[in-house]
């Protein structure tokens, strides 16, 4: 008895299989319709392969940006740095940090309920297109918030904007941490957004003559403003 499948006509299963992975491979967010069209098979036998070779479909996720590879080298580089700078100059209590952030008033969740069966869910209504929000700006230590300010209406960040709030930022360290003043001096942190960035705000701050630490481009999720009081938010 020879239990050996028998010849015959048509593609083989084999052939299918190596010619969707090699698909899948070239281009992630291709489509099962796409699959079939491009193979001339069904869209069914598609899916029973996909399903062999355990693959699913998953929604990707956002980065902030496409690294280069310098930008990559600028992270490690940058981190290493102060993380070498901490061995022997302790300077994370030091440390003033903040961030702009736009804060929605209404941030509607959808929950799970319990229902009986048959019973429609509950329904939430979606929020506007355009919900209300304003600007947060903000600037903290391992404390606690040392200064904030919520812009008025449709209001946004600009350097002469940035530069009279850090003449504010200055008064209220002066008031809540006066060892940074008197003593230690002050370790500043922000991103690189324009106005953080710009010749005015830069020279601002060296005539304040504040320790400003270097921030790699692109890198939220090394600004502890957006990685850890945001997020919360």
């Amino acid at each position: 008895m020879n239990i050996e499948d028998a010849p015959r006509s048509g593609r083989p299963v084999t052939t299918d299989v190596d010619q969707i992975t090699a698909l899948i491979d070239s281009e992630r967010q291709i489509t099962v319709r796409e699959i079939a069209a491009r193979l001339n098979i069904g869209k069914s036998t598609v899916s029973e392969h996909l399903n062999k070779l355990q693959m699913v479909k998953k929604l990707d996720v956002w980065v902030p940006h496409d690294l280069t590879e310098k930008n990559r080298i600028d992270r490690i580089s940058i981190s290493d740095l102060l993380y070498k700078r901490n061995e022997y100059d302790s300077f994370l209590k030091r440390i003033i940090t903040g961030d702009e952030k736009w804060i929605i008033y209404n941030n509607v969740e959808r929950k799970r309920s319990w229902s009986k069966r048959g019973e429609p869910p509950l329904t939430t209504s979606k929020a506007g297109l355009h919900p209300k929000k304003v600007m947060l700006c903000i600037w903290w230590n391992w404390k606690g918030i040392v200064y904030y300010e919520l812009l008025p209406d449709n209001e946004t960040i600009d350097s002469d904007k940035y530069c009279s709030q850090l003449d504010k930022l200055k008064i209220e360290i002066a008031k809540k941490c006066p060892e940074l003043i008197n003593r230690k001096g002050v370790v500043f942190h922000h991103d690189n957004a324009r106005p953080h960035a710009s010749l005015q705000t830069r020279q601002k701050l060296l005539a304040f003559g504040w320790d400003v630490l270097p921030h790699p481009p692109y890198s939220p999720d090394i600004a502890p403003s957006d990685f850890h009081l945001f997020r919360s938010l």
